[in-house]
């Protein structure tokens, strides 16, 4: 995917920020299938900042390679709340990074139902010594690329206002 210059530009700044206090971050991605990791890694010195990108897309990923519970998954499905927490607190302790943000929606244009319907998104936010956050965003059916891209703008927010929090 060719990201908009828009979004180069910000994941620049975020880049630079993270250079500056010489913090780490990992991503946990499920619906943006790493694009976070993607756009992060188009930085030039992006090394220094991006420790590792987890693309947990099944539920077996998430399993097996960040600890997210199965029974967890089972009880309130793998797009929702604690289970972007879940995402989030193993990308970071799978990890050597001091920051970890996950994501998991659906996408599109099918998976939806009336009460996860195409659009839903939920994001955690994970920081070492700090409380786990969550971001909830209903885009709607946009397209799949939007609904994506716009997942990818929300994740460089939550990791700008990690160095923040």
């Amino acid at each position: 995917m060719t990201f908009p210059d828009e979004l180069v530009d910000r994941a620049a700044r975020l880049v630079a920020r993270y250079r500056e206090r010489a913090l780490t971050l990992a991503t946990a991605e499920s619906c943006t299938g790493g694009l976070v990791a993607g756009l992060l890694t188009e930085i030039p010195g992006s090394s220094a900042v991006v420790e590792r990108g987890f693309v947990t897309y099944s539920n077996e990923a998430k399993t097996e390679l960040i600890d997210v519970p199965p029974a967890l998954i089972a009880a309130h499905g793998a797009v929702s709340e604690p289970v972007a927490r879940a995402m989030a607190e193993g990308a970071l302790a799978r990890s050597r990074a001091g920051v970890a943000v996950a994501i998991t929606g659906i996408a599109g244009p099918g998976g939806g139902s009336a009460e996860k319907p195409v659009g839903l998104v939920h994001f955690g936010l994970a920081r070492t010594g700090a409380s786990t956050g969550h971001l909830e965003r209903r885009y709607g059916d946009l397209g799949r690329r939007e609904v994506r891209l716009a997942a990818v703008e929300d994740a460089l927010g939550l990791l700008a206002a990690a160095l923040d929090g």
